[in-house]
């Protein structure tokens, strides 16, 4: 099934969570010299411009980045949303009005050094066609198939660490434990990797087959945060947005509360934000 289109979502509250977990990760990585491998399993279109159509039909966004983007000036004070916003705000075409968003692909592009490599992966042919179109550097390799398959392809990595970020849409329920065997995979290849999972919370629960997969499978060093709008049952579709990170750099913890506290009122008056440390057996 190729039917998801992130267009639709550009900018939500789950993109907000997304992207600040890896803006936080990727900085810490670059403390060091060494190159590292980036991987994005689902690339989607790489830079999403918000007066699109398909970005209009939902407006997501009015309750995603475009609250934070408003209060952005008071935000400075909290350092990991200030660096955040101003790489966002490198995107914008000038002015103070929030006129695109960037997808991962930009996320990790826009921050690769000479000795980084970075495999964007994307299945969809429409949303690799338009990932084909945007401006990379020449480290980045955009790739048209199957992330997952193609991630353990591609292990171990040439250079001497790894970060990879699986991004799926989740439309099939058979995602969960594909994802799972996919991360359990890759530690098996490249057991000091971070690897970065997103997963939706919604009311049937099929996030806790991802989560138990994981666990049966033995991995330690595993980091979770959960960003919830309401309570599941409470409204259709989407109630929260969730993140694991294997091997999580030290500091990401304390980091993200700090930004969260700041970024979750802003986002709706009922988003709880939460994190706790989860190891396998």
């Amino acid at each position: 099934m190729l039917s998801y289109q992130h267009a639709y979502h550009a900018g939500n509250f789950a993109d907000v969570h997304k992207h600040l977990v890896l803006h936080a990760v990727v900085d810490h990585l670059l403390r060091k010299s060494s190159p590292i491998t980036f991987v994005d399993t689902h690339s989607g279109r790489g830079v999403y411009p918000l007066d699109a159509v398909e970005t209009q039909r939902l407006g997501e966004f009015h309750h995603g980045a475009l609250p934070l983007w408003e209060e952005r000036h008071r935000l400075a004070d909290e350092p990991l949303l200030s660096a955040w916003l101003e790489a966002i705000a490198g995107l914008q075409r000038g002015g103070s009005r929030l006129e695109r968003y960037p997808g991962s692909p930009w996320w990790l592009a826009h921050r690769l050094r000479n000795g980084d490599r970075l495999r964007l992966y994307e299945l969809h042919p429409g949303e690799h066609g338009h990932l084909s179109q945007q401006l990379l550097p020449a480290n980045a390799q955009r790739i048209h198939g199957d992330g997952l398959a193609g991630l353990i392809q591609a292990l171990p990595a040439s250079t001497p660490r790894l970060c990879v970020l699986i991004d799926p849409s989740f439309e099939r329920k058979e995602e969960y434990a594909e994802v799972a065997e996919c991360v359990l995979a890759a530690m098996r290849k490249a057991r000091h990797g971070v690897v970065l999972v997103w997963y939706p919370l919604l009311p049937a629960g099929r996030h806790h087959v991802l989560l138990e997969r994981l666990r049966e499978g033995g991995l330690r060093k595993i980091w979770r945060s959960e960003l919830t709008l309401h309570a599941p049952g409470e409204e259709r579709g989407m109630y929260g947005s969730g993140m694991l990170v294997v091997n999580p750099p030290w500091g990401l913890e304390e980091r993200l509360a700090a930004a969260m506290a700041r970024a979750a009122p802003l986002l709706d008056k009922g988003c709880r934000y939460s994190a706790d440390w989860w190891v396998g057996e």
